[in-house]
């Protein structure tokens, strides 16, 4: 195809015709057009004179135009132009696909493998070697057969991390090994990143290098923060843009155990802005229970916000003696204690009676040497179902016989009496400073400061287990902190004061990291890299490219310092990562990350995904040809002066004809209405028509109402059902009574309907009427994940009365009302379908293979495969939405196809096909 001035031409040679329409203008031109007669008597008197000069009269100028326009528009319709003619790659020899693959196109990745699996066919049909390039995890380049590759399209996912150095690094080695040149074309996610323009470079210098970029911005979710007693959250995206709203969801498990929207609040771009921060104020309570952080209407990695126990401020109950009273008055052992926990966990102050109860996380008991034998209980009790106990030493522990003569529960390890004073008026030595700790210690990779020293504890008594919980020591190896489990949680004991009695310990930073290695304390937001030297963090989940959790499996651990500071990649891929006492989140972004729009080179030829539709003009044209060449003959009788008589005779008639048929031809067939409502009630009620709700979403309801019309077309030409024009329901306003079968695509802003509406639906189930809800989601819900739409299912099902379901039984008789069916594919194969649940006393005759159900029809249909995508037809009858690839996304459309079919039969003739004088011929069919 001849691209000219923007429209293609598939003979442009015909073209060529256009230069001869300047010597038939002049032809034409000098032809005198047909006389005009007239009679008249008295002409006869001048018979027999001659006329010395002679003067023909010319055609008009205005119809030689019209004459001229008319061949034109032939000559150029019959070269056959083309609107916005889709670019063909023309091009020879190896060609090199390349994909960022990264989070960024998850969004929109059923759209880049379908232009990926395009563009291998145009490869395979030019006999074309091709190789892809996965630039989120690079391979060598393998040349293989474009057919090769398009079987393995469907298996190709983004990655939830962006191209690293490391994995930039072997691309560029993998393309420098390739023996021979080729071209390349890149599908882009839209995003910059480090060594992409190098990439382009090597790539360039290889052959020809095209980009194909997805349209629109990019959204991420930075990781949480807390400030002013609210989570802070701040949503990224790639270009600025007009104002817009991103609606941010805190998910998490309610008390009964569902996972569901627990928070939700409205983060505003201002005009131009490219990020936006929302501000969510949270009981500790409904905190705890939030697992993750995302994007509404988003469907990424990058979307995605994962919640770890920095995000739950732990409540810690401080306390200082054994007796309330006392305890209120001492304030001095719990004052560095209170400095340090204050900003990063819940305080409790009072009574061990009273705090217990509570059940808090951490029970920190400074210089407490005895506790009432009930309490001690209640607390060992409490310990061994998973709670931590901190201990700090004292005057009055040092004083006691607490652990002398044997180990007890709430103490870690024996103690000797009275305790060790260094560096004082009646000791030797000098204050003893801290050793470094040991590579098992949870304290691993913290400095120890020359500054902190320790002038007195109290020591603990040898023994075989001594050494096995200390967790840390002096120089001189006495131990400092010991520990020990008890049941599912741990004691641990500081020997020195919680003050500045004993050591200068709680008036170091060095303090604040020992509580939170501890898990004492939890803040919001990402620790630093340093403090998390010597640490190894096991991955527990991992998210995909979608935003989707799984489990990590083998995946190795990874080092602390890492897991802040280095970018994600396959050995460190965005998840929930386990350090033995916390966990901590990996996201995607990291605190103070921003998205960059890649930009190309001008050299760099960069299209979108989404071109405009091609268009035919040449029926257009000679269309066009046709009515101007009507309008040259009437022209040419008014010239003449015969139209006066052809207005009194009938050959006027074939002439209109002729004229309204290229009209006709000139006028595009309208495409399907967008109707506000049903049509009249007369027709409705003298034909069957299906109909789909109005969602307020225009291109939902159009894909909606052309897929009832295809399915329409499928029941008019397989079955006895004439079906009229589908129909468009307003739920508050239309009498829902004439249709068998209402099609609801949900959509996760439509609006809620009113009571009104609801008492028609419930009263249109009660009379035997249908609904198919499609929350068009299959693609998630298939791996445990929900959908926006899926909840707005739940509050939309709320209002109607709808019995008991179940997924969709074998022996139902949706599987068998007009073609026996297993499988209920739409745009999407594998979904679950749900019905109303059959009866429970409902029995299975021997040698009958289905039960006895009674005779009523499911009011629901549930699901989310997408049908009407599948069923969708345009106004030529070809299917509006690609399903599946090739011969396996035909057949899966025809399987919709016949699920629509004998759904439409389910509702017109119930449950008639189980009826028993049935069965032989389904025994026979079923081959048993």
């Amino acid at each position: 195809m001849t691209l000219i001035a923007g429209i293609g031409f598939a003979y442009p040679w015909l073209l060529l015709g256009l230069l001869a329409l300047p010597i038939l203008w002049l032809l034409l031109r000098a032809v005198p057009p047909a006389p005009r007669r007239q009679a008249f008597p008295a002409v006869t008197l001048l018979l027999g004179l001659g006329d010395d000069e002679s003067l023909s009269d010319r055609t008009p100028w205005w119809l030689l135009l019209l004459r001229m326009l008319a061949l034109a528009a032939a000559i150029i319709g019959l070269a056959g132009p083309v609107l916005n003619p889709e670019e063909r790659d023309s091009g020879s020899g190896p060609l090199l696909v390349v994909l960022d693959a990264t989070w960024a196109g998850a969004d929109g990745w059923e759209e880049t493998r379908n232009q990926i699996t395009a563009r291998l066919e145009e490869a395979g049909r030019g006999d074309r070697t091709v190789a892809v390039l996965r630039l989120s995890d690079p391979q060598p380049l393998q040349f293989l057969a474009a057919s090769d590759w398009a079987r393995q399209v469907a298996g190709l996912t983004p990655n939830p991390w962006q191209p690293a150095p490391d994995q930039v690094d072997q691309a560029l080695t993998h393309i420098a090994e390739a023996t021979e040149g080729f071209d390349t074309l890149w599908f882009s996610d839209g995003l910059d990143y480090p060594g992409r323009e190098q990439l382009a470079e090597a790539l360039a210098a290889r052959g020809g290098l095209r980009v194909l970029e997805q349209p629109g911005a990019a959204f991420a979710l930075a990781p949480p923060s807390y400030a002013d007693g609210a989570l802070e959250l701040t949503v990224e995206r790639s270009l600025p843009g007009p104002a817009r709203d991103m609606l941010v969801q805190a998910r998490g498990r309610d008390p009964g155990g569902t996972l569901r929207s627990l928070a939700q609040a409205t983060a505003r771009f201002e005009a131009g802005a490219t990020n936006a921060s929302v501000r969510l104020s949270l009981p500790s309570e409904l905190r705890a229970r939030i697992t993750r952080f995302e994007l509404a209407g988003q469907r990424s990695a990058g979307a995605v916000a994962l919640a770890d126990d920095g995000l739950r401020r732990r409540e810690v109950a401080l306390i200082a003696s054994e007796s309330e009273d006392e305890g209120l008055a001492l304030l001095s052992p719990l004052h560095y204690l209170r400095q340090a926990l204050a900003p990063t966990a819940d305080l409790l102050e009072g009574a061990l009676s009273d705090l217990l109860p509570a059940n808090p996380d951490v029970i920190i008991l400074a210089d407490v040497a005895r506790l009432p034998p009930a309490q001690e209980q209640a607390v060992i009790d409490w310990v061994e179902e998973g709670g931590l106990l901190v201990r700090f030493a004292g005057p009055r522990l040092a004083a006691s016989d607490t652990a002398r003569s044997e180990e007890e529960p709430l103490m870690p390890v024996r103690l000797r009496l009275g305790g060790r004073s260094i560096g004082g008026a009646m000791s030797w030595g000098e204050p003893k400073t801290l050793a470094p700790f040991e590579d098992d210690s949870p304290f691993a990779g913290l400095r120890t400061p020359e500054e902190v020293t320790v002038s007195a504890q109290v020591v603990a008594q040898p023994g075989p287990s001594l050494a096995d919980r200390v967790i840390a020591a002096l120089g001189d190896g006495t131990p400092l902190v010991t520990r020990k489990p008890l049941g599912q949680g741990q004691v641990v004991l500081f020997h020195v004061t919680a003050n500045a009695e004993w050591s200068s310990l709680p008036l170091s930073g060095l303090f604040v990291q020992m509580l939170e290695r501890l898990a004492v304390s939890s803040a919001v937001g990402t620790p630093e890299a340093t403090s998390l030297e010597g640490t190894v963090w096991r991955p527990v989940s991992v998210l995909d490219g979608f935003g989707r959790s799984r489990e990590a499996g083998t995946l190795p651990g990874v080092q602390g310092p890492d897991l802040v500071a280095a970018p994600a990649g396959p050995a460190l891929q965005p998840g929930l990562y386990d350090g033995g006492n916390q966990t901590l989140a990996r996201n995607v972004l990291r605190a103070g990350d921003s998205l960059t729009a890649a930009s190309w080179p001008a050299s760099v030829p960069v299209s979108g995904y989404s071109a405009a539709q091609e268009r035919p003009l040449g029926g257009a044209l000679l269309g066009l040809a046709l009515v101007l060449l009507a309008l040259d003959v009437l022209a040419t009788l008014l010239v003449s002066g015969q139209l006066a008589q052809l207005r009194r005779s009938t050959a006027l008639v074939p002439l209109l004809a002729a004229a309204a048929l290229a009209l006709g031809a000139l006028s595009p067939r309208p495409a399907l209405a967008q109707e506000s409502g049903a049509a009249d009630p007369v027709a409705l009620a003298a034909e069957l028509t299906l109909a789909h709700v109005l969602t307020g979403n225009a291109e939902v309801d159009r894909i909606a109402r052309a897929g009832l019309q295809g399915l329409s077309d499928t029941l008019f030409f397989r079955t006895s059902v004439e079906p009229s024009t589908p129909a468009s329901v307003d739920l508050e306003r239309d009498e829902l009574a004439f249709f068998p079968l209402l099609y609801w695509p949900v959509t996760a802003d439509q609006k809620m309907p009113s009571a009104a509406a609801y008492t028609r639906l419930n009263a249109y189930l009660r009379s035997g009427g249908m609904i198919l809800f499609d929350t068009r989601d299959a693609d998630l819900t298939a791996v445990g994940a929900t959908s926006p739409e899926a909840r707005r299912l739940q509050q939309l099902a709320l209002g109607l009365d709808i019995p008991p379901l179940e997924p969709l039984p074998p022996d139902h008789v949706l599987t068998r009302t007009f073609y026996l069916l297993q499988d209920f594919p739409g745009r999407h194969p594998r979904g679950p379908l749900w019905v109303e649940a059959a009866p429970p006393d409902a029995e299975q005759d021997e040698g009958i293979p289905f039960r006895t159900l009674n005779d009523g029809v499911t009011p629901v249909v549930i699901g989310g495969n997408d049908w009407a995508s599948a069923w969708a037809v345009d106004s030529n009858g070809r299917p509006l939405r690609p399903v599946g690839r090739g011969y396996a996304g035909e057949r899966q459309r025809e399987l919709s196809l016949r699920f629509g079919v004998n759904l439409v039969m389910h509702v017109l003739t119930g449950n008639y096909k189980s009826d028993q004088v049935h069965v032989p011929a389904l025994l026979e069919r079923l081959g048993q």
